[in-house]
């Protein structure tokens, strides 16, 4: 299987359109997972997953490492992913204009586990979703984003500490899952 994929990667490598489509095939289900997972609206989800085979088909002749593709590959949809949600978080619908300014979180209203994650920075919120929703090890986070385990480990326990806080300040206590 890996010579396989080290043969379409050079065909690919070399302009072969077939290859690089043989390549990407197989990686669809994983790359819709974890963009539902990040973004989770599927119109988003396909938007993310089509700029992501774009950007990797152009500049697929940059890729060094062939044995780390699919790495590579799951890097660029998820800074796709946090870009369109970089873009939806700096938009507010015209219908909503009299309601904005309300946005900031009221304690009064029941808090919601994974907004609260949608709430954090987006490194953190990126490793909490693919290592809790996507059961993803940190060693693969890490490689996935380009850095070293220690810094994932450390970026997750200040999530974990953030969102605790969130919640356990929260009027109520109830938390949604």
């Amino acid at each position: 299987m890996e010579l396989e994929q080290d043969s379409e990667i050079k065909l690919a490598k070399n302009g072969n359109h077939e290859a690089f489509i043989n390549l990407i095939k197989p990686l669809e289900l994983q790359m819709y997972s974890i963009a539902k997972a990040i973004l989770r609206h599927d119109e988003d989800c396909a938007d993310a997953m089509q700029e992501a085979i774009l950007k990797a088909y152009k500049s697929f002749p940059s890729l060094r490492q062939p044995s780390f593709f699919k790495t590579w590959l799951f890097r660029i949809l998820i800074n796709e992913c946090n870009t369109i949600i970089r873009r939806r978080s700096s938009m507010i619908p015209l219908l909503n204009l009299d309601e904005a300014q309300y946005d900031t979180p009221n304690p009064e209203v029941r808090i919601d586990l994974r907004e609260a994650v949608y709430r954090l920075e987006e490194v953190s919120r990126t490793i909490i979703i693919l290592h809790y929703f996507r059961d993803l090890p940190l060693r693969q986070i890490a490689e996935m984003l380009d850095l070293n385990e220690g810094a994932v480990k450390t970026r997750l326990h200040r999530a974990r500490v953030t969102l605790s806080e969130w919640l356990t300040n929260h009027k109520e206590g109830e938390v949604n899952v």
